[in-house]
């Protein structure tokens, strides 16, 4: 099983940019599809972004979509959603969650994402 662990959350001001990290542990995360999600106070659990394990295809949700960017270093076993342009609605407890193991692993939001980490707080307020 994978271990994720979420760093880079924090304060922000509106138009400003934070870039968080979701490190993997316990497996290589080349097999994996990294999907980044954010859940704000009284609201649904909502897919932000997603990697799939090589790199061909990148998903962003519409609110994020031209602002957001996901990348994947598998060398440090790390994937990153550099976040710019960043407004109120950004706000909440962002998750990374790794769907396979698999040759091709994708990008299905709907689907089963084994392993989750413990989510990183992120608050947009000026």
């Amino acid at each position: 099983q994978v271990q994720l662990v979420e760093s880079g959350g924090g304060l922000v001001q509106p138009g400003g940019s934070l870039k968080l990290s979701c490190e993997a542990s316990g497996v290589a995360l080349e097999w994996f599809a990294i999907a980044w999600f954010r859940q704000a106070p009284g609201k649904d659990r909502e897919g932000v972004s997603c990697i799939t394990n090589d790199v061909e295809t990148t998903w962003y949700s519409d609110s994020v979509k031209g602002r957001f960017t996901i990348s994947r270093d598998n060398a440090y076993n790390t994937v990153y959603l550099q976040m710019n342009n960043m407004n109120e609605e950004d706000a909440g407890v962002y998750y990374c969650a790794a769907r396979g193991p698999s040759v091709r692993a994708l990008c299905i939001m709907d689907g089963i994402f084994g392993s989750w980490g413990q989510g990183t707080q992120v608050t947009v307020s000026s």
